[in-house]
């Protein structure tokens, strides 16, 4: 295994890692500076797009898009001119809140939810959002904070954490749910130390998660067990992907400062991208947002 830092300067709260493999290029955000970044590795270009409000994910879209949640909605981001539409915003607007984890599913829907943005309050809400003119449904609410959002393989599995619960949840999903109901099973991060952050599902099934306290990435069994704890390059990871030409390198997010006073680091690699190598592991390609 071996870490190679991507990222030129640090972002202040790195994030949501997606591989494109249409185009093979990276996106990920920097939720503080509301930035989307795409990085290129054959070229080593990285570009910088700047959104009209704080950014909390990114998935991909059809066509030269990808679809964002920002502050007060969600919204489409044209690549080729940087162009900016929304699909889907908050109504009534709430300033107490904004969007945090979003994740495409098998079924080419975004599914993404809210936080508060300064105490930790339950006003957080998931939502599934369908097509270019925004249908919503609400899956869930009373969140403090939305994370660890992905999907199995076959897109019948989600999984989902309200973050201060410490409790990854695993749901019966597919086209036709639109009740999560009860969880199929929980993981508790407790014994590891650290509250669940962003995910990913490898070809295998495994479920990896950010333990962003411990500066560690977790890799659980689809039974649920601890598969293994793998060492960060920095001390708070945020999220992570898989992607590269064979879907093997992982990509990893990081923090420097969440702007809220959640969380700081003092790291001097705090921030960056970084992507790990040799891990034996194959993620699955990402589903665009239909149209």
């Amino acid at each position: 295994m071996r870490s190679i830092r991507i990222s030129e300067s640090p972002d202040l709260l790195g994030e949501s890692p997606v591989w494109d493999a249409e185009y093979q290029r990276l996106f990920w955000v920097d939720g503080v500076r509301a930035l989307l970044h795409c990085y290129t590795p054959e070229t080593g270009e990285i570009r910088d797009f700047e959104m009209p409000s704080q950014i909390g994910s990114v998935g991909l879209a059809e066509g030269n898009r990808v679809i964002v949640g920002l502050m007060d909605g969600v919204y489409l981001v044209e690549i080729e001119t940087g162009s900016v539409e929304p699909i889907f915003r908050l109504d009534p607007p709430n300033p107490n809140v904004r969007f945090n984890d979003g994740r495409v599913d098998r079924q080419g829907r975004f599914v993404t939810g809210t936080m508060a943005r300064f105490e930790d309050e339950p006003l957080g809400e998931l939502y599934r959002i369908t097509g270019r003119n925004g249908q919503a449904e609400l899956l869930a609410n009373g969140i403090r904070i939305t994370n660890t959002l992905c999907f199995g393989a076959d897109g019948d599995e989600m999984y989902f954490a309200d973050t201060l619960d410490r409790m990854v949840r695993k749901y019966h999903y597919g086209a036709e749910v639109s009740d999560l109901g009860s969880p199929l099973r929980c993981i508790d991060t407790t014994p590891y130390d650290s509250t669940p952050d962003g995910a990913a599902i490898d070809i295998q099934g495994n479920l990896w998660v950010a333990l962003v306290q411990r500066g560690a990435i977790a890799r659980f069994r689809p039974d649920g067990a601890l598969d293994a704890l793998i060492e960060t390059p920095t001390d708070m990871p945020s999220s992570l992907g898989f992607g590269g030409k064979d879907m093997t390198t992982l990509f990893v997010t990081s923090i420097r400062s969440t702007g809220s006073g959640r969380a700081i680091s003092r790291h001097p690699d705090a921030g960056h991208l970084f992507a790990i190598e040799d891990l034996g592991f194959q993620g699955i390609p990402e589903p665009r947002f239909r149209l």
